[in-house]
């Protein structure tokens, strides 16, 4: 498929790697794409190579003027010789999917108001503009990116409006719990002044189990810090979420794990050992338990997503049958796939969630890792309405959700950060990461099946996964942020 892009720079090395194809489903196709030159003029061409020739959605980072860089999709496209105008394709997919999301909400009993239609119509105006322009030309070019900013503003306003309505929903609601606000306590324990800020702000948190700090040497643990970090949790009456008790990455699991890599029963049984000494030492001063993190992206020890999938399917089992009055969770992380567009995988998060469920192990809900703004390895930037429409798909499987957040507050060096991403041009989301809590935190918490949200990375100042993301900076005050999720918390539940 081709697409001409205007200006022809837009098509960056960074946009190529972030760029790919998805189909009725929205799972992402294997593709490579790379940029050629082009005929026309003031245009570059970007070109996607695939193996299917169904039709397809393109999601493509896109700089719209007032919201930064946002990930877009042109509508379902089929595969065709010519080459289609990329700006215009991005601003007629983002109105219809406006158009859709309004028409959804509505039979739902949204009140949409009239402001909402008014700035449809101005889309659509603007997209009649560019349609009647030679492509590449500058007065289409302008015409499609007003296309573009217009009905952005409107998404947002829309997703303001769903979120009003929908939290005033929630709050009539006698038969739902409210909703868990919390954040990850860090691999030490807080000073007096963070933690006091931290026992202010959140009703949860979330101790970590690090096996590589706890079990270092095989065969020889230490649990002081877990044990205080419970202990002072339990004292300000924070609800406690432990885990993961497996995060299937390097930074986690200790060096000597290593030796069993080939040897999938050994490791089996090295992990069920662990587990067992952190539930029968927790399990009754621990409400939510995180079996396996990351399971979904892991491309480590040389397990197949077959043996991964076992692994935590072991996992969930072991802990409910140690600690049967705790919720059981598994967290996935990038819930839109991004990842699938440039490596083969087997199993999708959904398909793997739906394996654990099936298997009646007593699995209690989902977590979904949402680290946005970064790459790789983070989820690309999304818009309001898009990213309901994400979670209302995950909470199609009918279990309850936890999300777990991290958004840059810069894109400036985190020496801190031992993860090699980056923050993506421009910071990642547009808007502070201070205002991006302030929009999206809460309409996450309207959603009637969201049981919690957790922040998943509290200061910069201890060594953390990913850059600038913790609600403290490198010198320990406390981030705008953190007085912007004390207002949701306080609001919101």
């Amino acid at each position: 498929m081709r697409f001409l892009v205007s200006p022809p720079e837009r098509i960056t090395d960074e946009m190529l790697q972030q760029v790919y194809l998805a189909g009725f489903d929205r799972f992402p196709w294997v593709i490579e794409a790379t940029r050629e030159e082009c005929s026309v003029s003031n245009c570059g061409e970007l070109l996607i190579e695939r193996e299917t020739l169904d039709s397809a959605n393109l999601f493509v980072p896109w700089l719209v003027e007032g919201h930064g860089m946002v990930t877009l999709s042109t509508g379902s496209l089929m595969d065709r010789d010519e080459p289609y105008y990329l700006p215009l394709e991005l601003a007629r997919g983002k109105i219809s999917q406006l158009k859709t999301q309004i028409d959804e909400w509505q039979s739902l009993g949204l009140i949409v108001p009239q402001d909402i239609f008014i700035g449809v119509r101005a889309s659509l105006d603007a997209l009649r503009r560019a349609l009647r322009s030679p492509h590449g030309s500058v007065e289409s070019t302008e015409a499609a990116n007003d296309a573009l900013r217009l009905s952005l503003d409107t998404t947002v306003r829309l997703g303001h409006c769903y979120t009003q309505q929908a939290s005033i929903v929630r709050a009539r609601a006698t038969d739902l719990p409210k909703t868990l606000l919390g954040a990850e306590l860090g691999g030490a324990m807080l000073d007096s002044t963070t933690a006091m800020s931290f026992a202010k702000t959140f009703s949860a948190a979330r101790v970590p189990l690090a096996w590589r700090n706890i079990e270092s040497s095989e065969g020889t643990r230490s649990w002081e810090l877990t044990d205080r970090q419970i202990a002072w949790c339990k004292t300000h009456g924070l609800t406690v979420c432990a885990g993961p008790i497996l995060q299937l990455d390097a930074q986690s699991l200790p060096d000597w794990l290593y030796l069993f890599e080939d040897d999938f029963e050994s490791l089996t049984s090295a992990v069920n050992e662990f587990t067992e000494a952190a539930v029968a030492r927790y399990r009754d001063q621990v409400d939510v338990w995180i079996c396996a993190s990351r399971a979904n992206t892991a491309k480590i020890l040389s397990l197949s997503e077959e043996e991964i999938v076992r692994l935590s399917a072991q996992l969930v089992d072991r802990t409910k049958s140690l600690s049967r009055n705790s919720e059981i969770i598994v967290s996935l992380d990038q819930p839109w796939v991004e990842y699938a567009a440039r490596r083969q995988v087997d199993v999708p998060p959904t398909h793997f969630a739906d394996l654990l469920m099936r298997a009646d192990l007593g699995l209690s809900g989902l977590m979904l890792e949402i680290n946005m703004g970064y790459h790789p390895g983070g989820t690309f930037p999304r818009d309001l309405v898009e990213f309901s429409r994400q979670l209302d798909i995950w909470a199609v499987l009918g279990m309850p959700l936890y999300i777990s957040l991290c958004v840059p507050s810069s894109d400036n060096p985190d020496p801190l950060a031992h993860r090699q991403v980056k923050c993506l041009k421009g910071g990642g989301p547009s808007k502070s990461q201070e205002a991006w809590i302030t929009d999206f935190v809460p309409l996450i918490m309207a959603k009637p099946y969201v049981r919690g949200v957790f922040w998943n990375q509290l200061s910069d100042k201890q060594p953390h996964d990913f850059p600038n993301g913790g609600l403290f900076d490198r010198n320990g005050r406390p981030k705008d942020s953190l007085a912007a999720l004390a207002w949701v918390g306080a609001t919101g539940r």
